[in-house]
């Protein structure tokens, strides 16, 4: 089914001219003259996108688009402004709505907002569908995402859950592999039994073994009692193997068995345990790899590698980064009593323009520290310094002398103005995320004026987006 759009606005040919472009494109629309018409109009019916003037009589677009997000907040707004107005659309932007178009605009500028603003919603919507899904039956409260990556994941996850099967996670480290080992137990069959983390990173070789199985009272020095293992303690619910290609070449040996003949024996017992467990492994290395140089068993590798699961880092999933941010921020913000009123425009910018080679668990600790310095609660830039020091720097300085000075200007004449343009527009358009609204901000221009230059060098977003990957897209 076709999306339904509803347009407002109280001029009736920029009306007639929005639904005309609009119905030639397929999509279902409606149109009203007034702000009551309009809340009239999605409270009867659903709407998917809401085209919005501004300034309108007796009810402005501000007053419907606040009522319209209390009650129905999954409906995409754009706002349709003056040039006199483009404060108030911004300020209408941070109240929810999608976007907003200067007029005069053209019909396949509204086309292009359209259509972005229903890939948004049904990115969330579809986000919300799969953890609907499973979140009766899985703990994913606490994996946040809605990139189509984390998807894959949440799907995967659903797949693999109610079996008994053994599943290895990998990825780099601070990912997020636990949460989704603890996702997967409590939706098996073994839900209501222990979910069992160990450390293989954390243990050497003896104390691993002896973690694992247990030990007998006297089979090692130091052995002055008997001690339960992992696998007793996980009996009946999940043991989760963090770091696995971590363990040595003998305890490998011991595990692979365990695995293989369903049962172990604590260090100096000659009696042998069923081992009624599963067996969730993690690990950030590559395990083939080491297989190859012998350092990691090849039937080992094959015997936990049965359903496997790739956590993507942060960097491959951007468009998670402000969802995660404000959940650490709500966190924080309730462990230390302090007032969390929100990010900076330049704060989040650099938030999701930074490589996060810590991944998640960097984003936690930063956000964590930046609250701690943000006296206001809200968190600026300047309480991001380590992630600006961190910036690569432009490839070419500012130059120091009258010689480079001179370099500099013969360089800048041999590349064409049209060349700069280009290259300006389209790296304003990487840093933020493929937003002509915030990228027009940053760089201090007009809405209008950024969109003229992008036509000016047959710059469209779609075209672009995918011939060059946007930060953020996997």
């Amino acid at each position: 089914m076709s999306a339904r759009i509803l347009v407002v606005d109280d001029e009736e040919i920029v009306l007639r001219s929005c639904l005309r472009a609009l119905g030639d494109s397929g999509y279902q629309t409606e149109g009203v003259q007034s702000g009551a018409e309009a809340l009239a109009k999605i409270e009867d019916g659903r709407f998917d996108v809401l085209i919005l003037d501004i300034m309108m009589p007796r009810m402005d677009g501000i007053e419907v688009l606040r009522r319209v997000k209390e009650t129905h907040p999954d409906v995409e707004i754009i706002m349709i402004t003056g040039l006199a107005q483009i404060d108030t659309a911004v300020s209408a932007m941070k109240l929810g709505a999608f976007d907003y178009l200067p007029k005069p605009f053209d019909p396949d500028e509204l086309k292009l907002a359209v259509e972005r603003a229903l890939e948004r919603r049904r990115l969330l919507q579809e986000n919300l569908t799969l953890k609907s899904e499973v979140s009766s039956r899985y703990r994913l409260e606490n994996i946040i995402g809605a990139s189509p990556r984390m998807q894959g994941v949440y799907r995967l996850i659903a797949k693999c859950a109610p079996t008994n099967s053994t599943v290895l996670l990998t990825g780099e480290n601070g990912t997020g592999k636990e949460l989704v080992a603890r996702a997967i137990h409590y939706n098996s069959l073994r839900k209501d039994g222990p979910f069992v983390p160990v450390d293989c990173n954390a243990l050497s070789e003896n104390l691993l073994e002896s973690e694992l199985f247990g030990h007998v009272k006297g089979s090692f020095t130091g052995a002055v009692a008997s001690k339960r293992g992992l696998f007793e303690a996980a009996r009946g619910g999940t043991l989760f193997l963090d770091e696995i290609g971590n363990i040595s070449l003998p305890t490998q040996a011991k595990l692979l068995r365990v695995i293989q003949e369903r049962e172990f024996r604590a260090v100096g017992d000659t009696r042998s345990q069923e081992a009624d467990v599963r067996i969730i492994a993690a690990t950030n290395k590559d395990l083939a790899a080491m297989v190859k140089a012998e350092t990691f068993r090849e039937d080992l590798y094959y015997r936990i590698n049965i359903f496997p699961i790739h956590v993507p880092p942060l960097r491959e999933r951007r468009e998670d980064i402000p969802a995660l941010a404000f959940h650490f921020l709500n966190i924080f913000s309730r462990e230390l009593g302090r007032k969390a009123a929100g990010f900076s425009d330049g704060a989040m910018n650099l938030l999701v323009n930074h490589a996060w080679p810590g991944n998640v668990r960097e984003l936690e600790n930063t956000v964590q520290r930046a609250l701690i310095l943000a006296g206001d609660g809200v968190i600026r830039r300047a309480h991001l310094a380590s992630l600006a020091d961190a910036l690569p720097q432009p490839e070419q300085d500012v130059p120091r002398n009258s010689e480079q000075l001179k370099q500099a200007k013969k360089a800048a004449r041999e590349k064409s103005v049209e060349g700069i343009e280009k290259e300006f527009v389209l790296e304003a358009l990487r840093r933020n995320a493929w937003n002509v609204t915030r990228s027009a901000e940053e760089t201090g221009m007009q809405r209008a004026n950024f969109q003229a230059l992008m036509k000016k060098h047959g710059i469209h977003i779609r075209d672009a987006h995918k011939d060059q990957a946007a930060p953020g897209e996997a």
